[in-house]
């Protein structure tokens, strides 16, 4: 039985979803919805769930300040948004946040979501 490897940093939980094939990172598009280059889909904040959040704090760089949503469509797809603290936040103005707290929240155990 594989054992679960500890993910406690940035890039460890990205390989990990690259590796399971669930590398599918949602952007903001011009419209205020998500986007996802990968499957070709555009998704409404109620078309998709929050399943876990992970916070990093650098130890001496405010830009190694990240949070990282995964999230599940509507047709039990992962994948995920990725966004900075604060100023060096990759998403400008409020469109981003607006569309997050509108996204309803379904806390998931790690060993489901990478299975």
């Amino acid at each position: 039985m594989e054992q679960p490897i500890a993910m406690n940093t940035l890039s460890q939980i990205l390989e990990k979803l690259r590796l399971k094939g669930k590398d599918n990172e949602l952007k903001i598009s011009d419209h205020g919805k998500m986007q996802s280059k990968t499957l070709g889909k555009i998704y409404r904040p109620e078309d998709l769930t929050i399943v876990k959040t992970y916070r990093f704090e650098g130890d001496s760089d405010p830009a190694d300040n990240s949070v990282l949503y995964l999230v599940e469509d509507q047709d039990k797809n992962i994948g995920y948004m990725l966004d900075a603290y604060g100023i060096y936040s990759d998403n400008d103005g409020p469109a981003f946040d607006d569309f997050l707290k509108k996204i309803p929240t379904a806390d998931r155990d790690e060993q489901e979501l990478f299975a």
